[in-house]
């Protein structure tokens, strides 16, 4: 049985990021866990050891609640949105590749310890980003890469259909000359 395009591919970028994040948070444990910050672009991006065990930004840290479904219901829900779409564009298979590396990355922290190393941290003057890691930012970009590539909808006249290509119903009609009735 022939796999389905795309999923090799969705696969390799997954367990890419899933290797960054582990190597980087290692690497964050071993040189940064009990020292000070260490400032990598001034004071624009630092990278500082902390660990998190909570959802995205610290939210809920500290209450007895297994964050790890999060993850996995992540997984699961991009490995349904990609087998749901027939021929997913390539913006869309990267963008869930990323999330699907991204949520894996820290499921693999969750699981293990409990809680997940964070180390980037961004900020300007008085204004502080949370600290995140590698995971969280490829969950980011995927989410925002999907945003973008989110099959365009026509307001009238397909119905908001998608193509049977997996494309979008809009971006099909296009290639056909309109025509309009002689007024």
């Amino acid at each position: 049985m022939k796999p389905r395009p795309g999923i090799p591919a969705l696969l390799a970028i997954a367990a890419a990021i899933v290797a960054a994040d582990w190597w980087t948070k290692r690497w964050a444990t071993a040189t940064l866990a009990g020292h000070p910050s260490l400032g990598v672009i001034g004071e624009f991006m630092r990278f500082t050891y902390t660990r998190n065990s909570g959802v995205a930004f610290g939210l809920g840290a500290g209450l007895p609640f297994p964050y790890y479904v999060f993850s996995i219901i992540a997984a699961v829900a991009i490995v349904y949105l990609f087998l749901r779409q027939r021929v997913p564009s390539p913006a869309r298979r990267i963008a869930l590749a990323l999330i699907l590396g991204g949520a894996l990355g820290n499921l693999v922290d969750r699981v293990r310890f409990g809680e997940v190393v964070d180390f980037i941290e961004i900020g300007w003057g008085r204004w502080h980003w949370p600290v995140f890691n590698v995971a969280d930012s490829a969950v980011s970009i995927g989410v925002v890469l999907f945003a973008i590539a989110w099959p365009k909808r026509e307001a009238a006249g397909d119905g908001g259909r998608a193509a049977p290509d997996g494309g979008d119903a809009a971006d099909a009609s296009d290639a056909a000359p309109h025509t309009s009735p002689a007024p």
